[in-house]
């Protein structure tokens, strides 16, 4: 599998700046925080400004101008990711419940309390809510301000992101954007990719893992049960191998386990951290080179 050095490109979004304040940035009032501003990408196309909403612009940019540093062999690509959040799940009101310090000294290692369960937690009625308004926002992207909507679709192996996932994408008519390009065959013919939601779930695509029995998912059959449009990774195991009981990720095997997932992502298809509330979606432009 090829190694890849991965850096943020930024200078497109305003949660790029120092100066954005995660806790108070709405990207739904933002236009998912892409900044107003002129690209090389517009000399390709008169009138740009008048004829193209600034996400088209933008994906112009993308695909023209910055993916013309990419050899023939590949070696530098860029894609733009899109990073969300599930929506509030029960075990963020059971920690809301007991605060922090007790929720991580004693409960998040429970099965539950008198009122809730939370292994592979589920979503609350407030969580469905906000990926619901999530969809309603994607619907408005798409039709008004021609956000492209993601070429592929990757969740993490957890009830809730998996629920998420679903009541943030599943209902979108995709059917009136255009077909992505795809890079020419060998033979030289072009084909073009259409906009589906086929969502695929990846065993390594977690926040932190282990002790907190909120992160250990359920096994392969009952997600499948439960979520029938999904389509599990190859050698995705039945049950999950990768909790533990007695051992909380540190930051750097948090660091390694996402750098095996990105090459896996990006070989087969010095950032500012910016936290997510529940439910929210933030794009990130990603440059990454074979090392």
């Amino acid at each position: 599998m090829k190694q890849f050095l991965y850096t943020t490109v930024t200078g497109y979004f305003l949660q790029d700046e120092l100066a954005t304040v995660a806790e108070t940035f709405d990207f739904t009032a933002a236009n998912f925080g892409l900044l107003e501003r002129d690209y090389e990408a517009d000399a390709l196309t008169p009138n740009c400004r008048a004829d193209m909403t600034q996400w088209q612009r933008f994906d112009s940019e993308v695909r023209t101008t910055l993916n013309r540093e990419q050899s023939s062999e590949e070696q530098t690509k860029y894609k733009l990711l899109f990073l969300g959040r599930h929506g509030q799940g029960v075990h963020n009101v059971a920690e809301r419940r007991y605060g922090t310090a007790e929720w991580d000294r004693y409960w998040a290692a429970q099965d539950g309390d008198s009122t809730a369960h939370w292994v592979d937690a589920h979503l609350t009625d407030l969580g469905i809510q906000q990926a619901q308004a999530v969809n309603a926002f994607w619907k408005h992207q798409i039709a008004h301000a021609k956000t492209p909507a993601p070429e592929s679709y990757y969740t993490s192996p957890l009830r809730r992101c998996l629920a998420t996932a679903n009541h943030t994408f599943a209902n979108l008519d995709l059917s009136s954007l255009p077909p992505t390009p795809l890079p020419p065959t060998p033979s030289g013919s072009s084909t073009a990719k259409e906009p589906q939601y086929k969502p695929v779930v990846k065993e390594l695509l977690r926040e932190v893992n282990g002790v907190h029995t909120c992160d250990r998912r359920s096994s392969r059959s009952t997600l499948a049960a439960e979520f029938p449009n999904f389509t599990f990774e190859a050698g995705f195991a039945e049950h999950d191998e990768l909790w533990m009981p007695d051992h909380r990720e540190t930051n750097d095997e948090i660091d390694r386990r996402m750098k095996r997932l990105l090459d896996d992502i990006f070989g087969s298809d010095a950032c500012v951290e910016f936290r997510l509330p529940t439910g929210a979606v933030i794009p990130v432009l990603v440059k990454a080179t074979v090392v």
